[in-house]
């Protein structure tokens, strides 16, 4: 891509951050995500078009409303920014531009779909410590639905939705039988589907093996600096999210690295 479509890509990024926002305090309210317009949940005010420019109005409003000067999360702004990061990623990593062809503009719009979907859930599961189905539902039919017209092709999808989903549920079922408890939501098991679906089941592996190694390191870090302890409950969809990240640009390339370990 041009740098010209990547600075569109970004401030498009940007965008879709602000709508992101949206959803990340609205789903797991159970509010709807269209109406009403977005307004100050302190005083109520509406919140006019200058106020709703993507970093900049937080950043000229001081992080405050405008009419009652309440302190704005800062989580907006770097849901703005990490949006418009992965979408620069996902269209610095694509192999070809968009514009010149048909099939990449198809990755790149999937890729860009499932990019959106990771930053809302990471940010919801770290704030709520929910998955919204929402989110992962539509996820999932997306996932399927690109890959009738794009990688990673429809037998592909559909078998990494069951896989990622079935892999989890063994693991919960399993540490459920084991200790009593349950070992992680459904929500997990339902973004791992919708990951699967997205990326194929291959890729469900490397984003299991890497969320597990990122989660084990985070918990054993927890512990050393004593704000909690291995058993401490962690928000695995953040992992999930990183890891899927991760893997829509660079899991091709671990894949066929492993495989080519075994072939020595």
């Amino acid at each position: 891509m041009t740098p010209v479509e990547l600075g569109v890509l970004f401030v498009f990024g940007l965008m879709v951050g602000s709508f992101l926002n949206v959803c990340i305090v609205r789903l797991p309210a159970g509010i709807s995500i269209v109406t009403p317009p977005s307004r100050c949940p302190r005083c109520g005010t509406q919140l006019v078009w200058r106020d709703n420019i993507p970093v900049l109005s937080w950043l000229w409003l001081g992080g405050k409303c405008r009419t009652c000067r309440a302190p704005i999360s800062g989580r907006y702004p770097m849901v703005e920014l990490a949006t418009g990061a992965v979408f620069l990623l996902q269209g610095v990593m694509l192999p070809g531009s968009p514009v010149e062809a048909w099939a990449m503009g198809v990755l790149l719009a999937s890729r860009l779909v499932f990019s959106s979907l990771l930053v809302a859930l990471l940010a919801t599961d770290l704030e709520t410590f929910r998955l919204p189905n929402p989110l992962t539902y539509f996820g999932i039919g997306a996932g399927v639905a690109f890959s009738l017209i794009g990688p990673p092709g429809v037998l592909e999808s559909l078998i990494g939705a069951v896989v990622g989903a079935g892999v989890l549920l063994l693991i919960r079922a399993a540490w459920k039988f084991a200790r009593g408890v349950d070992a992680m939501g459904l929500g997990d098991v339902k973004m791992l589907a919708m990951i699967g679906a997205f990326l194929g089941w291959p890729h469900v592996w490397v984003v299991l093996l890497l969320s597990s190694l990122v989660g084990a390191l985070v918990g054993i870090g927890i512990a050393i600096a004593g704000r909690g302890t291995m058993q401490s409950k962690l928000p695995f969809g953040v992992f999930l999210s990183v890891a899927a990240l991760v893997s829509s640009v660079w899991g091709q390339s671990l894949i066929d690295w492993y495989l080519g370990t075994l072939s020595l």
